[in-house]
């Protein structure tokens, strides 16, 4: 019976790491498919990656649309995606993304993921402070 414990304990490491590929996946996944959906003028497609909690502040697709065309240009029209960092804040995965607006420059987004029965759902969106490229 000994080895068969020291068998699965061994294999916890490699099933969370399983889980943490996994979850990357997907919410990289989530992240894509807003961000082709917003290219293509398709609301209704972004809207669906919007959490319930999203989506009750708005209210309807249109309203959502609006926001993000006026208050996050760079994600209504954005190109280059690259994920940065995704990071476990007290259980909340957090997923860093560098996009470029539609005059080339880069902005850093840092996007609240939520797991909910039918998968990841985005559940806010921050700017950060662009690093310092300067030399």
């Amino acid at each position: 019976m000994r080895p068969l414990i020291t068998l699965a304990l061994m294999t916890l490491p490699f099933a969370a790491a399983a889980q943490d590929d996994a979850d990357r996946a997907a919410i990289e996944a989530v992240i894509t498919d807003q961000l082709a959906d917003f290219n293509a003028r398709d609301v209704q497609g972004a809207w669906g990656h919007a959490s319930p909690s999203i989506q009750g502040i708005f209210g309807t697709p249109e309203n959502f649309g609006r926001m993000v065309e006026q208050g996050y240009p760079m994600v209504w029209t954005n190109s280059d995606a690259d994920f940065l960092e995704l990071r476990d804040e007290g259980g909340e995965l957090h997923q860093k993304v560098m996009v470029d607006d539609a005059e080339g420059r880069a902005w850093i987004l840092d996007y609240d993921m939520i797991e909910l029965p039918e998968g990841w759902k985005i559940d806010g969106v921050q700017v950060l402070p662009a690093p310092d490229v300067t030399a």
